[in-house]
Protein backbone atom coordinates (compact mmCIF):
# COMPACT_ATOMS: atom_id res chain seq x y z
CA UNK A 1 0.00 0.00 0.00
CA UNK A 2 1.39 3.24 -1.13
CA UNK A 3 0.77 5.89 1.48
CA UNK A 4 1.53 9.59 0.46
CA UNK A 5 0.66 13.07 2.12
CA UNK A 6 1.20 15.99 -0.37
CA UNK A 7 0.55 16.25 -4.07
CA UNK A 8 3.21 15.72 -6.34
CA UNK A 9 4.41 19.49 -6.57
CA UNK A 10 4.33 20.23 -3.27
CA UNK A 11 6.60 16.77 -2.23
CA UNK A 12 9.51 17.67 -4.59
CA UNK A 13 9.53 21.40 -2.43
CA UNK A 14 9.04 19.90 0.55
CA UNK A 15 11.67 17.08 0.73
CA UNK A 16 15.47 16.78 0.18
CA UNK A 17 17.16 13.88 -0.75
CA UNK A 18 19.25 11.65 1.93
CA UNK A 19 20.33 8.23 0.12
CA UNK A 20 19.68 6.28 -3.31
CA UNK A 21 18.53 2.75 -2.79
CA UNK A 22 21.51 0.26 -3.90
CA UNK A 23 20.79 -3.32 -4.93
CA UNK A 24 19.82 -5.93 -2.18
CA UNK A 25 20.77 -7.65 0.99
CA UNK A 26 20.57 -10.52 1.88
CA UNK A 27 17.10 -12.32 1.55
CA UNK A 28 14.83 -10.65 4.09
CA UNK A 29 14.03 -7.86 2.39
CA UNK A 30 17.30 -5.46 3.15
CA UNK A 31 18.40 -2.80 0.93
CA UNK A 32 21.91 -1.23 0.52
CA UNK A 33 21.34 2.63 0.55
CA UNK A 34 23.76 4.94 -0.49
CA UNK A 35 23.73 7.67 1.61
CA UNK A 36 23.77 11.20 -0.29
CA UNK A 37 24.18 13.44 2.94
CA UNK A 38 26.81 14.70 5.33
CA UNK A 39 24.79 13.00 8.67
CA UNK A 40 25.08 9.09 7.59
CA UNK A 41 23.79 8.54 11.12
CA UNK A 42 20.71 10.55 10.80
CA UNK A 43 19.45 6.99 9.38
CA UNK A 44 19.18 5.72 12.76
CA UNK A 45 17.00 8.47 14.08
CA UNK A 46 14.47 7.95 11.52
CA UNK A 47 10.87 6.40 11.49
CA UNK A 48 9.89 6.92 7.81
CA UNK A 49 11.58 8.02 4.34
CA UNK A 50 9.91 8.41 1.24
CA UNK A 51 10.52 6.88 -2.03
CA UNK A 52 9.01 8.60 -4.52
CA UNK A 53 5.34 8.98 -3.12
CA UNK A 54 5.83 5.47 -1.01
CA UNK A 55 6.02 6.06 2.57
CA UNK A 56 8.01 3.56 4.06
CA UNK A 57 8.61 2.80 7.62
CA UNK A 58 12.15 1.50 8.61
CA UNK A 59 12.52 -1.51 10.78
CA UNK A 60 16.10 -1.63 10.91
CA UNK A 61 19.41 0.04 10.31
CA UNK A 62 22.91 -1.38 9.83
CA UNK A 63 25.64 0.02 8.41
CA UNK A 64 28.36 -1.91 6.11
CA UNK A 65 31.55 -0.75 4.72
CA UNK A 66 30.34 2.69 2.82
CA UNK A 67 26.55 1.51 2.48
CA UNK A 68 23.56 2.04 5.51
CA UNK A 69 21.21 -1.47 5.36
CA UNK A 70 18.28 -0.61 5.55
CA UNK A 71 14.87 -2.72 6.31
CA UNK A 72 11.52 -1.42 5.97
CA UNK A 73 8.35 -2.67 7.22
CA UNK A 74 6.88 -2.75 3.78
CA UNK A 75 9.48 -4.90 2.06
CA UNK A 76 10.03 -8.88 3.74
CA UNK A 77 11.47 -10.40 0.69
CA UNK A 78 14.32 -9.63 -1.27
CA UNK A 79 12.70 -10.06 -4.92
CA UNK A 80 9.76 -6.98 -3.42
CA UNK A 81 12.64 -5.07 -2.08
CA UNK A 82 14.78 -5.02 -4.97
CA UNK A 83 11.55 -2.72 -6.88
CA UNK A 84 12.84 -0.13 -4.84
CA UNK A 85 16.60 -0.19 -6.86
CA UNK A 86 17.74 2.96 -8.14
CA UNK A 87 14.76 4.97 -6.32
CA UNK A 88 16.21 8.11 -4.38
CA UNK A 89 14.94 8.55 -0.39
CA UNK A 90 13.53 11.67 0.87
CA UNK A 91 12.43 12.64 4.16
CA UNK A 92 10.61 16.60 4.98
CA UNK A 93 12.88 19.66 4.92
CA UNK A 94 11.47 19.84 8.92
CA UNK A 95 13.61 17.44 9.13
CA UNK A 96 16.90 18.80 8.10
CA UNK A 97 19.68 18.20 10.71
CA UNK A 98 20.07 21.81 11.96
CA UNK A 99 22.95 23.25 11.15
CA UNK A 100 25.47 25.36 13.40
CA UNK A 101 25.09 29.32 13.16
CA UNK A 102 26.28 31.00 9.69
CA UNK A 103 26.03 27.24 7.94
CA UNK A 104 23.19 26.86 5.18
CA UNK A 105 21.76 24.30 3.30
CA UNK A 106 21.95 24.70 -0.73
CA UNK A 107 18.18 24.19 -1.03
CA UNK A 108 18.31 27.49 1.26
CA UNK A 109 20.20 29.43 -0.54
CA UNK A 110 19.00 28.56 -3.92
CA UNK A 111 16.00 31.41 -4.63
CA UNK A 112 17.41 34.21 -2.43
CA UNK A 113 17.21 37.71 -3.85
CA UNK A 114 20.61 39.16 -3.80
CA UNK A 115 21.04 42.66 -2.98
CA UNK A 116 24.13 45.09 -3.23
CA UNK A 117 25.45 47.51 -0.36
CA UNK A 118 22.82 50.39 -1.66
CA UNK A 119 19.87 47.64 -1.66
CA UNK A 120 20.07 47.28 -5.37
CA UNK A 121 18.73 43.54 -6.75
CA UNK A 122 21.08 41.66 -8.73
CA UNK A 123 19.34 38.95 -9.38
CA UNK A 124 18.52 35.36 -7.56
CA UNK A 125 20.87 32.97 -6.96
CA UNK A 126 20.28 29.99 -9.59
CA UNK A 127 23.57 27.77 -8.59
CA UNK A 128 25.71 27.28 -6.33
CA UNK A 129 29.06 26.06 -7.20
CA UNK A 130 31.25 23.49 -4.68
CA UNK A 131 34.94 24.55 -6.22
CA UNK A 132 36.68 23.04 -2.92
CA UNK A 133 38.31 26.45 -1.14
CA UNK A 134 34.99 27.93 -1.04
CA UNK A 135 31.20 27.86 -2.89
CA UNK A 136 30.34 30.24 -5.56
CA UNK A 137 26.89 31.49 -5.32
CA UNK A 138 25.39 31.99 -9.20
CA UNK A 139 23.06 34.80 -9.67
CA UNK A 140 20.93 36.12 -12.70
CA UNK A 141 18.33 37.99 -13.52
CA UNK A 142 15.20 37.07 -15.27
CA UNK A 143 15.59 37.39 -18.93
CA UNK A 144 19.52 37.95 -18.83
CA UNK A 145 21.96 35.61 -19.70
CA UNK A 146 24.53 37.27 -17.18
CA UNK A 147 25.63 35.90 -14.54
CA UNK A 148 26.74 36.92 -11.80
CA UNK A 149 29.60 34.64 -9.76
CA UNK A 150 29.71 35.49 -5.74
CA UNK A 151 32.03 33.56 -3.89
CA UNK A 152 30.76 32.20 -0.16
CA UNK A 153 33.12 34.39 1.73
CA UNK A 154 32.23 36.59 4.36
CA UNK A 155 34.66 39.51 2.93
CA UNK A 156 31.53 39.39 -0.06
CA UNK A 157 27.97 38.17 1.27
CA UNK A 158 27.33 40.38 4.51
CA UNK A 159 24.11 39.04 4.93
CA UNK A 160 21.76 35.92 4.56
CA UNK A 161 18.38 36.21 5.68
CA UNK A 162 16.73 32.96 4.84
CA UNK A 163 13.12 34.01 6.21
CA UNK A 164 12.84 37.42 3.92
CA UNK A 165 14.74 35.50 1.29
CA UNK A 166 17.69 37.40 0.67
CA UNK A 167 20.81 38.44 0.58
CA UNK A 168 23.52 41.39 0.75
CA UNK A 169 26.92 41.09 -1.09
CA UNK A 170 29.70 43.89 -1.27
CA UNK A 171 30.97 42.44 -4.35
CA UNK A 172 34.85 43.67 -4.90
CA UNK A 173 35.21 46.36 -7.99
CA UNK A 174 36.45 44.92 -11.33
CA UNK A 175 40.07 45.47 -12.26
Amino acid sequence: MIRSSQSEAKKQDNRIVIGKVGSPHGIRGEMRVIPLTDFPDRFEELKTVYAGDELLDIRSVKYHKQFVILKFDQYNVREEAAKLTGQLLYIDKKDAMPLPEGEYYTFDIIGLEVFDLEGESLGFVTDVLKTGSNDVYVASRKGEAKQLMIPALKAVVKEINIQEGRMTVDMPEEV
